[in-house]
């Protein structure tokens, strides 16, 4: 068995492909537009042949869709919490849980989809202005 994505629902395709490809740093590795059912689905990754993260965009889809309890978060890890964070701050994104112990953070997309950031590897050691950062909303 292989494990090949996970599929989120989106209501703005250019805010999501925004969030998860200008800010999040994900490459698009294929997209299928399905006009017979009036969807289209965007496969993302962090490289080609990586796990992927599908974008299912409903053409007539007015509302913003709610968050259902059987889907968590994304999860991906980075090479330093603290500059990812920061670099996603400088390009508008609200940290929700801010890298405090130096290992974990969280974000949500456009659509509400809750994304966690780890640390490869050890833990950084804490610093500020991150150790003193609240953690804002749900994540």
């Amino acid at each position: 068995m292989k494990y090949l994505h996970t599929m989120v629902r989106v209501k703005d395709i250019d805010r999501a492909l925004d969030f998860f490809v200008n800010k999040l740093g994900l490459v698009e590795v294929k997209r299928k537009e399905i006009e017979a059912g009036r969807f289209t689905l965007i496969f993302l990754a962090t490289a080609p042949g990586e796990p992927e993260l599908e974008l299912t965009y409903n053409w007539d889809q007015q509302e913003e869709y709610s968050s259902g309890r059987n889907f968590g978060h994304l999860a991906y890890s980075v090479d330093n919490i603290y500059d990812t964070c920061q670099q996603l701050m400088d390009k508008g994104v609200e940290i929700l849980r801010p890298p405090r112990d130096g290992y974990m953070a969280f974000v949500k997309s456009p659509d509400n989809i809750s994304v966690e950031l780890l640390q490869k590897g050890e833990a950084l050691p804490v610093a500020e202005p991150w150790k003193s950062m609240e953690s804002k909303g749900s994540w």
